[in-house]
């Protein structure tokens, strides 16, 4: 092999090549006027950015075209921009519907809901519920005359006409071509109900419609912020859909935009935490283009939105005529109220969970605590059901405890075994494996117990952020167990933490770290194995966990955690000094030991490939 040698031409070469390049880059930088001009163009785009981003969170969803109705050329171009339909008569205004508890305003402009009042509610600073208000909302029918004018109802104006059928107020709102000719949304809202029967038709419009291209609907919401942590609110604010022959689906609550397109579209919620901006229809919407938008990123008192939604969907003409028949619902996001409606299953956007975790949720804890608070007070009927919950659950928490208790009896021998072997790690886990077999001790059966113990903690999990039952409702010093309680406003902000400091999860922080000395104490007494977790560090970091993570969370949540805790304390104190006795689960132990153990399948074939691993390590070292 030749050797290398320093090839002094090349080096030159290099030398030359980097000096062209420096002397190239010290050319080419930009002057110091170039870099302000620079720094000020990327300020402006900053700035425009940040004026854009602003103007989506402050902003109308759609602005219309207004119009000065006292100005007759106005009103003169705009008729002339319709069309057609410039011979319905323009003016403004809005028309109330409104029964015991709910209150809409319908504009003439665009005949939509400008305005939807819960009349039973309040935010937590006393100001009504609204759902819709100040241009946060938009409904329009999207479509192409006949003489090729692309129109937008939002632009065209309405004549109302309020009437009564029965027990229920009926309004009318029709956009003319002539008498008996127009485009009409007719409203119908019932006693006592949320629910209110929507209806797009249209009549003597077949000449009117360009029938080759569609007719789309389409509906913008921004979220009006409700709860005094607009961060807590926002995780529990999405749009959820029921589509595909019955699956629920949503758009995700946590990324900055989420879209989708769907077929077979039943319904969709624009869910607000705790109340709901829902539309559904008989006539399925054959796909719809869905999107939602983020507006939260980071915790505000002067924020007032938390998502932008939007929704397209075409509808079908029928011999060149329109005919939907729909619901608007404006209420709460409350299973008592939703499942007032099975046949269109609005019950099913609440977020109760995935799975067997949603199933529990639903139709086990729901219930159970409606039935509670129905006769206790809603702070006092967490603490029964919590008491209830643990005591049904303490022969897990009992079997839980013997495992542990067998594992310590067993610890000295553990002990023996590790420093016997502690250079043969196969051979200490064949020996220690062959201890528990025959003291019939499984080191997993500490482990079961907690896994059937996650579908109930998940449920609960949910359960009280979510419900409606909860919302508002005092205890002990929290207003509100559906947020957080406040026992001291911190002049700053803590990241991760907040600008408050709340009760209930310092007293969870230190129940859970009781609970986890009672748990872990003789965990931490054993040997620590090479690889596994440091006990004690986790023992430490849970409880502060704790008491960052549930700072904003739910009181009622941190209630529950903080008298379940306590509540397994006392059941564990129980067990160990009045039920469980060392010495017997010992003498039962060394009994076990004497009898003849019989392997499983799975028992016998891990100690072969042990056996098998531990002959080709001697076989290697031969």
């Amino acid at each position: 092999m030749e050797e290398k040698k320093l090839d002094i031409k090349s080096i030159i070469g290099f030398v030359l090549i980097f000096g062209i390049l420096i002397y190239m880059f010290y050319q080419n930088q930009p002057t110091p006027e170039e870099l302000e001009a620079q720094k000020a163009e990327q300020a402006q785009i900053e700035a425009e950015e940040a004026k854009a981003e602003e103007a989506v969170k402050t902003a109308p969803v759609k602005e219309t075209k207004t119009i000065d109705l006292n100005d007759s050329t106005a009103v003169a171009q705009y008729k002339n921009t319709v069309g057609a339909f410039g011979f319905t008569q323009t003016s403004d205004g809005t028309t109330t519907l409104e029964n015991e508890v709910l209150q809409l305003k319908v504009s003439n402009k665009g005949g939509q809901i400008v305005e939807a009042k819960m009349k039973n509610f309040v935010t937590y600073d006393s100001v009504p519920v609204y759902l819709v208000k100040d241009g946060n909302a938009n409904f329009a029918l999207n479509f192409t005359t006949s003489d090729n004018r692309v129109l937008s109802t939002a632009d065209l104006y309405f004549e109302p006409s309020l009437t009564q059928s029965g027990d229920n107020h009926v309004l009318s709102m029709k956009a003319k071509v002539a008498n008996n000719q127009f485009l009409e949304y007719r409203y119908e809202m019932k006693p006592k109900e949320y629910l209110v029967d929507f209806t797009v038709r249209s009549q003597g419009l077949s000449g009117v419609f360009n029938t080759s291209k569609p007719v789309t609907l389409e509906w913008d919401l921004k979220g009006i912020r409700h709860n005094k942590s607009v961060q807590y609110e926002n995780r529990y604010t999405r749009l959820t859909y029921n589509h595909d022959d019955g699956d629920i689906s949503k758009l995700s609550e946590s990324s900055d935009f989420d879209e989708e397109t769907e077929v077979d579209v039943k319904w969709l919620s624009y869910r607000q935490h705790f109340f709901s901006s829902i539309l559904a229809t008989d006539e399925h919407f054959k796909t719809a283009d869905l999107t939602s938008t983020n507006l939260v990123e980071e915790e505000s008192k002067e924020l007032q939105f938390t998502k932008a939604y939007t929704t397209r969907a075409p509808l079908e003409l029928q011999g060149g005529e329109l005919s939907q028949h729909m619901y608007w619902y404006y209420g709460p996001t409350d299973v008592k109220v939703l499942d007032d409606y099975k046949d269109l299953g609005l019950a099913d956007s609440i977020p109760f969970g995935w799975g067997i975790f949603g199933w529990i949720n639903r139709y086990v804890f729901t219930p159970f605590y409606t039935f509670l608070s129905s006769f206790l007070p809603y702070g006092i009927a967490i603490v029964i059901m919590t008491i209830l919950v643990r005591l049904a659950l303490s022969p897990v928490t009992y079997k839980s405890y013997l495992s542990q208790a067998k594992m310590k009896v067993l610890k000295p021998e553990i002990s023996e075994i590790s420093e016997k072997y502690k250079d043969n790690a196969m051979k200490k886990q064949q020996e220690t494996m062959k201890v528990y077999n025959k003291a019939g001790v499984s080191p997993m059966s500490g482990c079961v117990p907690a896994l059937l113990q996650l579908p109930i903690f998940y449920s609960l999990f949910m359960f009280f952020p979510t419900s409606f039952a909860l919302r508002q409702k005092p205890f002990l010093w929290a207003e509100d167990l559906s947020s957080y309680d406040t026992i001291f406003e911190l002049p700053f902000t803590i990241p991760f933490y907040g600008d408050h400091v709340s009760l209930f999860p310092i007293l969870a922080s230190v129940a859970i770290f009781f609970y986890m000395q009672m748990t872990t104490g003789q965990s931490m007494q054993m040997q620590q194995q090479p690889g596994m977790p440091n006990m004690k560090f986790i023992m430490y970091l849970s409880p502060v966990m704790m008491l960052f993570f549930f700072n904003n969370y739910a009181s009622g949540l941190s209630l529950y955690y903080f008298v379940s805790n306590l509540i397994t304390i006392f059941i564990m104190l129980a067990i160990k000094n009045y039920i469980l006795d060392e010495d017997k689960i010992h003498a039962q132990i060394q009994e076990n030991k004497k009898k003849p153990k019989k392997e499983n399948k799975f028992q016998r074939k891990m100690r072969e490939m042990m056996e098998q691993a531990e002959e080709q390590k001697k076989s290697g070292k031969r």
